[in-house]
């Protein structure tokens, strides 16, 4: 049996931790390989992990034809949903798949619509209602598959775009929330990099004074004086506006502080 080794499907799912490797090992060495591999003629979809173990061991395995591929995407699509329900899968993780099956699905969506525009006398073929079927996914959508917050998405998102490479390994690695991570991809990458190398309380540090950072100043109460012939009441009723303003201002900016500190909070007790 020939079973070609994809390294772009290959890299297309996070590996497993050293230990989760271990423990898939251990497993497959005392109860043999029940699941089977999943092929696309002959590239190996789903399996990577038993595949290379038995190889090693000499363990026996099943192979089994996924007839409903027909392109790459498909592939993909496929491996996204099958991790999606894994419960194994961190919130990250699962919110950079739902993100990935969002591309897909959009470019999908795009090209059925460029199609409709072009001149056609063929009647339209399995590629063609495939595309009509490709949903448009909302945020809110795309927070459901993953099991996540729109929130969270959109944290996933920033950091996507934003974080340096050693702060996305902090994040797998579970040394820093996807909230604060967040906060922390708004720095210039060098700043990212020292915060991770300095461990789990420099990030938790970090990622809170980058949100009292963005918290807003503190105004000037500006209240016109009273008129020099005010009376004693209209004095009065000057230097409560001006107490009750400060207090005001005062109220909101510990609501912000009792805010990031709770998340603080909730951080390290995550990371314990």
């Amino acid at each position: 049996m020939t079973i070609i080794i994809n390294d772009d499907l290959l890299a297309y799912i996070d590996p497993l931790t050293a230990d989760e490797f271990a423990a898939l090992e251990h497993s497959l060495l005392n109860e043999g390989c029940r699941d089977a591999l999943v092929l696309w003629g002959d590239i190996l979809v789903d399996g990577h992990n038993r595949y290379r173990i038995c190889q090693k061991h000499g363990i026996a395995f099943n192979t089994i034809q996924n007839a409903s591929f027909q392109s790459m995407d498909d592939v993909h699509l496929w491996m996204i949903d099958n991790h999606l329900g894994r419960r194994s899968v961190s919130d990250f993780q699962r919110g950079v798949l739902a993100l990935r099956k969002k591309e897909i699905l959009s470019a999908r969506r795009d090209q059925f619509d460029r199609k409709k525009t072009e001149p056609s006398d063929n009647a339209p073929d399995d590629q063609d209602k495939k595309l009509a079927k490709a949903p448009t996914l909302t945020r809110e959508a795309i927070a459901r598959a993953a099991r996540v917050s729109s929130a969270t998405i959109g944290h996933i998102e920033k950091i996507q775009k934003t974080a340096a490479p050693e702060l996305v390994e902090a994040i797998k690695a579970g040394d820093i929330s996807i909230n604060a991570a967040a906060a922390i991809a708004s720095l210039p990458s060098e700043k990212q990099v020292a915060a991770v190398a300095g461990g789990k309380k420099e990030l938790r540090q970090v990622a809170r004074e980058v949100r009292e950072a963005k918290m807003p100043p503190k105004t000037k109460i500006e209240c016109p004086a009273p008129p020099d012939d005010a009376t004693p009441e209209q004095k009065e009723i000057h230097r409560l506006s001006i107490l009750l303003a400060t207090l005001t201002e005062e109220r909101d900016l510990l609501k912000k502080k009792v805010q990031n500190l709770t998340i603080a909070l909730a951080e390290a007790r995550g990371n314990q």
